[in-house]
């Protein structure tokens, strides 16, 4: 599948959906308040900053943000919240894209560094973040649990949403790790519309081995972002890297 067809114009017109979804106040609020902690008073970069979700109420809070996005269709609608002097972005890849200045934050949420489809580039994109840090910066990563205890043998497929109107499933190439999630939308006729994205899913330990690649060590894992304990159980964790501090 072709990121600049998956992430066209439908696409970041499905993705805004202001107070309601990942856009709630009780999902969002959380996020920028710790994000905001974070960046000590210094300046963040958002990689796959996409419609200015997080980025528009952190740069509210008073915290300067420059974005990074390959998807123009995107950054068109964040243009519609905030012009290029409010939150600058270079439209790029986050694995290798460079944004000028250096920050004492760097994050990527919602999963979306799984939108990396090799292990390699999911590498990189924390070289990157590294190239973009002072020293003891830090890089913020929100990613999912891969489900594969709920996957029984022979099934390559798993239900992760049942909803009136709406159906999501994953189906699984545990070779690749790679998943591809399709969100099925309904209503009362015969029709359905199908959107599907493809992902690498990525253990929270090979995770951790990709950021000890770029020099950085876990400072923490929650399960949250208003820092519940990380468990088994947990389906999804906020990871703080850090890198060392000058000497």
């Amino acid at each position: 599948m072709d990121r600049e067809k998956i992430w066209n114009a439908d696409a970041a017109g499905r993705y805004d959906t202001p107070g309601t979804g990942m856009f709630a106040p009780e999902v969002l609020e959380p996020a920028v308040d710790r994000l905001t902690r974070l960046a000590g008073g210094g300046a963040a970069l958002e990689f796959a900053i996409g419609t200015g979700r997080v980025a528009v109420p952190l740069a509210d809070r008073g915290v300067p943000v420059t974005g990074i996005d390959s998807s123009r269709p995107m950054v068109e609608r964040l243009r519609a919240k905030a012009g290029e002097s409010a939150i600058p972005v270079v439209i790029g890849d986050m694995a290798t894209t460079t944004a000028p200045g250096e920050y004492t934050l760097v994050y990527l949420v919602y999963n979306t560094i799984s939108n990396l489809l090799t292990q390699a580039e999911q590498v990189e994109c924390f070289r990157n973040a590294a190239r973009h840090l002072e020293p003891g910066g830090r890089f913020v990563i929100e990613l999912w649990v891969p489900e594969l205890r709920t996957l029984p043998p022979g099934r390559r497929a798993t239900v992760w949403q049942s909803a009136p109107g709406r159906i999501g499933l994953d189906t699984y190439d545990v070779l690749r790790q790679h998943v591809v999630s399709h969100h099925f939308r309904f209503d009362e006729t015969e029709q359905a519309r199908l959107y599907r994205s493809p992902h690498r899913y990525i253990w929270p330990s090979e995770l951790d081995l990709m950021a000890q690649l770029a020099g950085f060590h876990l400072e923490s894992r929650h399960a949250d972002w208003n820092e519940a304990p990380f468990t088994a159980d947990s389906p999804s964790h906020v990871s703080v890297y850090r890198l060392p501090s000058a000497p």
